[in-house]
């Protein structure tokens, strides 16, 4: 078949070196942040009702010019792909928030907990939590791309995230945090969700709107063009700011780091496996199938790390947790990237056998 001869996706310039400057700005902000303690310090205190200025003003300029990409229209294409969207939204929302609350009962609370100070326990399962509740959105464009995702499954998926995360995050990140018996300041997390989702959703959708108006795509494509070096600087500016308001924990609590990475990982292969038999099970198309794993396994951990700093505050272990998400998110997703496009001859066997066996 045309499907299974068909050449593995080419990685574009930014993509193939996304691990390195990823990897240089952890490096340069742990440095930057146990060498400056108190330049960001300054940094950390620019709050307003617990939102850290700097923070969110590189989240903005990252995740509006992602949004600006997402067509809410293809709101339409959730019926033609509904065995795929169905995966996706039962992963991210019904299983993902749950299994992470229990491999970090399991992980945080029983096997590790000999080597956590015991006053953070409860901390790091917030940051957990918060991970684990909001689905990516931003960087699924990039992992789809790379697996030969079906853009209109992509653009449909993210845009129903979005519209699910308005509603549902602040009440399930309030739920799993009650069940963890942790005190949910609500006024800073409806903040939070306004600021991190609703907002940026609404100018976005605004602003391509605007833009479409008066150019049509082709003017939007080239805003975008233009807004993606700003994007970028962004993200990795962030990452600085972040790993410099840990630094000092970082080169500290080694072992705590690798505490934590461990049930991140298990929830990210285990959602993302979980997601793409699913859909083999279901005869999905394979271009449909691998963002749709992507997608369940991935986390906006941009609103994470902001929710967890407006929360418990910048050097909260909640904050710490959301940072180590970041720290292995690109290379973790990567991994998965490489295993759905190496079985993709396996996933159409299979798929190929369920549709003959109903």
């Amino acid at each position: 078949m045309d499907e299974l001869a068909a050449p593995a996706p080419r990685i574009g310039g930014f993509e193939r070196w996304l691990t390195l400057w990823v990897a240089l700005c952890i490096v340069a902000g742990t440095a930057l942040g146990h060498g400056f303690p108190a330049a960001f310090a300054r940094l950390g205190a620019m709050e307003v009702a617990k939102i850290n200025l700097p923070v969110a003003v590189l989240i903005w300029l990252m995740i509006v010019p992602m949004l600006l990409k997402v067509d809410f229209g293809a709101m339409r294409e959730v019926g033609r792909h509904w065995r795929g969207i169905g995966v996706t939204v039962f992963v991210n929302w019904a299983v993902k928030p749950f299994s992470m609350a229990l491999l970090g009962w399991l992980f945080l609370r029983h096997v590790f907990v000999d080597w956590l100070p015991a006053d953070q326990v409860d901390s790091y399962m917030a940051g957990l939590i918060l991970l684990a509740a909001a689905p990516c959105t931003a960087m699924v464009f990039v992992w789809s791309n790379l697996c030969r995702g079906d853009a209109n499954f992509t653009l449909g998926q993210v845009a129903l995230n979005d519209a699910i995360m308005v509603v549902a995050f602040a009440p399930l990140v309030a739920l799993l945090l009650g069940l963890s018996s942790i005190v949910v300041p609500w006024d800073t997390l409806l903040l939070s969700v306004a600021l991190y989702i609703l907002v940026p959703v609404v100018v976005a959708m605004l602003l391509r709107r605007w833009i479409l108006a008066r150019g049509g795509q082709a003017r939007l494509d080239a805003v975008l063009a233009r807004l993606s070096p700003l994007s970028l600087g962004a993200l990795l500016a962030m990452l600085v700011l972040l790993f410099g308001f840990q630094g000092r924990q970082i080169i500290e609590q080694p072992l705590v780091i690798a505490i934590l990475a461990v049930p991140i990982l298990v929830q990210v292969y285990f959602n993302s496996a979980l997601a793409y038999l699913l859909n083999r099970r279901l005869c999905v198309a394979h271009e449909v199938a691998g963002p749709s794993a992507l997608i369940g396994a991935s986390n906006f951990f941009e609103l994470a790390v902001a929710t967890a700093v407006g929360l418990f505050g910048i050097r909260s272990g909640a904050a710490l947790a959301t940072v180590v998400g970041v720290l292995i998110e690109v290379p973790v997703m990567l991994s998965v990237v490489a295993i759905v496009n190496a079985s993709r001859p396996w996933y159409l066997r299979g798929a190929r056998r369920a549709t003959w066996t109903g």
